[in-house]
């Protein structure tokens, strides 16, 4: 385990992705985070929701989804404090604001997230002090630094 992993902040919906699909981008971050390449960072909203999701739509898949995490056991980032959603919903959809929140809060490198509607906005960018980014667009700049560390 290298201690100078990058801590990347994993939104739901990668997560979700991450799980149903294991070859795409989202699948390859998880891939990463299990090697302990990097550090996987979530809040506890972000584990409530992806369970909510697959308990609703994949309830099939729902014990593997748990094992997987269990498994993983990303780094969990304290729950941010009304003030900190509050502030971060002056940036993003209030519904988002304690993901953002707790991303700012846990001090990542990244925050890798498929909702590009919300989270890829310029507020959204000006309050979080690090890149937002797609899972490919995380993928890519993974690689473009190894590669240059080589």
């Amino acid at each position: 385990m290298a201690a100078d992993r990058w801590r990347v902040f994993l939104d739901t919906n990668v997560l979700v992705s991450g799980v149903l699909s294991r070859t795409g981008a989202s699948a390859a971050i998880l891939d990463l985070a299990e090697a302990e390449e990097i550090l996987a960072v979530v809040s506890r909203q972000v584990l409530v929701e992806a369970d909510r999701v697959f308990s609703a739509k994949f309830p099939h898949l729902l014990e593997r989804y748990r094992l997987f995490i269990k498994n993983l056991a990303p780094l969990l980032a304290d729950d941010p404090t009304p003030h900190a959603v509050k502030e971060a919903a002056q940036a993003i959809d209030a519904d988002d604001a304690p993901i953002l929140a707790a991303a700012k809060h846990a001090r990542v490198e990244y925050l890798v997230t498929l909702n590009t509607r919300h989270f890829h906005t310029e507020k959204a960018r000006a309050y979080l002090p690090c890149p937002i980014l797609t899972p490919l667009e995380f993928l890519t700049t993974f690689r473009t630094f190894w590669e240059r560390q080589r």
